[in-house]
This record gives structure tokens, sequence and C-alpha cells, in this order.
């Protein structure tokens, strides 16, 4: 029996503090050559910080990183990067105007011996990398010309232009769609083939028991426990990260739908969407799901007043609405919570107390003058309902993990006290515990006559959670479904437009 090849990363003892908070406590990680680590804990864990700390954004208290078995430190990235750790995280900061070539060597571009931009020899490596990828566009593409996917690539390929020996993937499917999220699996198995040591973090657990090799769990900073991915189970794998067994995934719930409080009539856009008819009654959740370019979320963006539908009428309590803007939908009590919390929802550099607050300032205001302890006492009421976990309310909402952020959003919208709350991919990238948060405080909403429109890419979220489900394909509506007809298998039949046995056997 050959003996096991030693790390390439080994990190000991790892801890992190941060103002009132300890984010690392004694974590150790270790990752091989040619093998995919799945880390795994609840927001709030310690993956963030751990990857920060891996690419020398922010340096340890104390313990230890090796890398082939030496002791290293690193000062900044870019130290980080000339050992061969490279990151592509789930939002990764790309600029549209310039092109695919550019965005991957953007801080490290060949140079010519006059110390200019290498343009030919630039273009050459890049088509090299998309290559070895198997992206289909050329490097000299404008970024803003590519889709959500192949963005994904170039950022990809900007990670492995540093000659990694680490890849961390953090989040890598969240916008992809299914034939996508297959492609990006055929790519990782190149980059074990190359030998490369990939760190995967994902709170889906079919990609995880799909593509691990080892696991890797933290649970409030510290470290629980780290093994092969073919020696556990997901009921196991959940008891590590959360400290209990999660027997109900979906709250129960005693739907008590009421009167009509919002009807679409015949909503259409001139590329978006067309011929859109539903109604929300209250104290319903309606599902909306579709595949990607569906027209789900540029619908609900226009229905919130980003965008001017073309034609169409919104009726609010069997009144007729004009929404022009988002102030326009909020004074008619239809709030839109998006997809995008970091560019669309959260104000970053803000604290979350002045997030929470900022579209009630009048509930916060005398005589034009913003009252401090009205303003607290709003955001702690709505950071307490959502359990909200940070180390106070003066913190900055871009320092809290993803599924905090995300119910910084949500409390902001809520506290505008609405009719219709339109919460679009409410539980992307958050961990099974905040899942879970979210999920409980969507059923007291609907409970206590709130109506919630639910646009939901997973298909158990949208059965668990929808008392109807609209399918929407190519910007119209497909189907209704609820009840016996709301299957996953009807959901993905009207969602791809399979309509016969023969194309649901081809599909």
């Amino acid at each position: 029996m050959t003996e096991r090849a030693p790390p390439v990363v080994s990190m000991d003892a790892i801890t992190k503090t941060f103002p009132g908070v300890k984010a690392l406590d004694q974590v150790r990680l270790d990752l091989y050559a040619g093998q995919v680590t799945a880390l795994v804990g609840e927001n709030g864990a310690g993956k963030s910080t751990t990857v920060k700390i891996l690419t020398g954004i922010y340096q340890p208290d104390g313990g230890t990183i090796r890398i082939d078995g030496a002791p290293i430190k690193f000062a900044n990235a870019n130290a980080a990067g000339a050992a061969g750790i490279t990151a592509i995280h789930q939002e990764t900061v790309l600029f549209d105007e310039l092109s695919v070539a550019e965005n991957i060597f953007i801080g490290h571009a060949p140079r010519t011996r006059l110390g200019l931009i290498d343009t030919a020899e630039m273009h050459r490596a890049a088509v090299r990398l998309l290559d070895s990828i198997g992206a289909p566009f050329d490097p000299r593409t404008r970024l803003r010309d590519l889709g959500i996917a192949n963005k994904h690539l170039v950022a990809i390929a900007r990670a492995l232009s540093v000659d990694a020996r680490v890849v961390i993937m953090d989040e890598p499917t969240a916008a992809l769609s299914h034939k996508e999220i297959a492609e990006l699996y055929e790519l990782v198995e190149t980059l074990k083939a190359q030998g490369k040591a990939i760190l995967f973090i994902s709170h889906k657990f079919d990609e995880i028991f799909h593509i691990a090799d080892r696991y890797a769990v933290f649970r409030d900073g510290a470290f629980v426990g780290a093994g092969m991915i073919a020696d556990i189970d997901e009921d196991a794998l959940v008891k590590m990260m959360v400290g209990r067994t999660v027997d109900h995934i979906f709250p129960e719930r005693q739907p008590n739908v009421a009167e009509d409080v919002l009807q679409v009539v015949g909503y259409a856009h001139p590329t978006e969407f067309a011929d859109i008819n539903f109604t929300l009654k209250r104290g319903e959740i309606l599902g909306f799901y579709g595949l990607v370019g569906a027209g789900r979320s540029e619908f609900m963006q226009s229905l919130f007043g980003i965008t001017k539908p073309s034609k169409g009428v919104c009726k609010i309590n069997g009144q007729i609405k004009v929404i022009r803007s988002p102030a326009d939908a909020v004074a008619n009590g239809i709030v839109y919570v998006p997809e995008d919390r970091g560019k669309q929802g959260a104000v970053i550099g803000l604290p979350i107390f002045q997030n929470i607050t900022l579209p009630s300032l009048g509930r916060t205001s005398r005589s034009g003058f913003l009252q401090l302890a009205e303003e607290f006492k709003l955001a702690r009421d709505y950071a307490e309902r959502l359990d909200l976990r940070a180390a106070s309310l003066d913190q900055d909402v871009g320092n809290l993990s993803g599924g905090n952020q995300q119910k910084v959003v949500i409390a902001k919208w809520l506290a505008t006290q609405p009719q219709v709350i339109i919460l679009d991919e409410p539980t992307k990238g958050i961990d099974i515990g905040s899942k879970a948060a979210v999920h409980d405080f969507m059923a007291e909403l609907a409970a206590q006559g709130l109506s919630v429109i639910m646009v939901s890419s997973e298909i158990p979220e949208v059965i668990g959670m929808s008392d109807r489900v609209i399918v929407m394909r190519d910007g119209r509506i497909e189907a209704e479904l609820a009840d016996d007809a709301l299957t996953p298998e009807t959901l993905v039949r009207h969602a791809a437009g399979i309509t016969t046995p023969a194309q649901m056997e081809e599909a």
C-alpha cells in the first residue's frame, strides 16, 4: 500500500479575531494535489475568513500555513498569488468595457522589452487558457457581450493565469444553468487531472457529494472534522455542520389565504416577457420557477418599477395602480428583495442599522431630523425577528456573511410594512441553517397576512414553500401548478417545454 502524498497546503491552529468577534479559533485545513476538498459550514462558520487568509487578504493572529511542508506567510494577495494560490469568488469583479484577454491578465499582463503591454502575447496566452477550459469565445470579445456563464469562465481563466497550484472555488455554480454546471464539473475534473488542489465551497449537498473527494467542516469559527466524502452521508454532514439533526427542512404551514391583493393583467415588455397574467392572495406564498433566461427576474423588476412594461395593468386591492418607479411600488405596498444582494440590495459601507432603516426614514425622523434612538429601535426589532448574527448594529454590512446580508435586505423592506414582498432567490448562496431561518420567517409573514412572491431555482424550495407555482419559459407563463400537480417532474417538464413522453426521455 502506497503512502498518501502530503498536502500541498496545510493550515494548522489558525486564529483570527475582529473587534467583538472571534472569526477563527484554532482551525485546520489540508488541501491535496489532484483532489477536491469541500469546505462545509453554516454562514458565520469561518469559511470566508479562511479563504481571505489563504489568499493573503487577511493575516492570521496565530497558527501556521505550510506549502509542501514549509511554513510561509502571505503579506498580501500578491504574495499568495506568487505562491500559486488563486480564488474564484461567487461575485468576482470583472470589467465590462475591457476585452476578455484584458480581464484575464489585468495587473500581470506580459510586457515587451520596453515595458509596454505585449498585446499579441497576451492574446496568445489568453487563447491557450480559454482553450484549456473549453471556453467558446474569442479573447478580443468585450466582456459586456458575454452572458453570466461565460463571464464565469473568464474569471476561472484569470485565476488560472497565475499558474495556480491551489484553486479556490467559492459558490461557483450560483448563477449557472444545469448544462453550465455539468460543464463546470468537467472543468474541475480537468483541473484535478492537472494536479491542482481544489478547495470547493458550496451550500448545495448534491454538488458536494458529486464533485468532492474530501470534506472539512467548520462550525462557529472552529474545526469540527474532516475526512473522505465516501465515508459520510448527508445526515451526518448536516449534523456536523449545525450540531444537531435537521428533521424538517421546510416549516409546516396551514395556509389561510384570503382575498386577492395583487392582480397582474397582460403585462409585457418588448424584449423580456409577454402576456403575464396572475393573481396573488393575502397570506399566500406564490412561487415562480423557470430555467435561466425564463424572464422571472426581469418581470419582477418591472413589477417593482425598475423597468417599465410596454403594456399591462397592475391592480392592488382591486384598484389600478401605475408603478413608474420603485418609490411608486413601495408607496403602494410592493417591495422587492433582489437576487444580487451585494450590488442591488445592501449598501456596502453603511452600518447594519442604517441599511435596515434606509427606506423608512419617515418613521425615524422628527421635524426633518433623524432620531438615532428610533433608528436603532426599528433596526433592532427586525434584526431580532430575523435572527441576524452580527457583533453589533454598527457593523458594516459588507463584513457580514452572505446569509446575514440577505437577512438585512429582507429586514430593510419589511420595515416599510408592505402588503406584497417579492423574494428573488431568497436563499441563494446561504447555508442550511440560514435557509431554515428565512423559510421559517417567510411562513410567519404569510401567516400574518403578508403576500409573498418567491422566485427560486431550487426545486425542493419551490415545492416545500409554495401554495401555488407559476412556471415561466421564454418570457411567458407556461403553467400554474398546485397540490398533486406540483411535482419535480412537472416543474422541469413545463420549464423545459417538454410535452411528450418521447421528449421527456430525450431530456
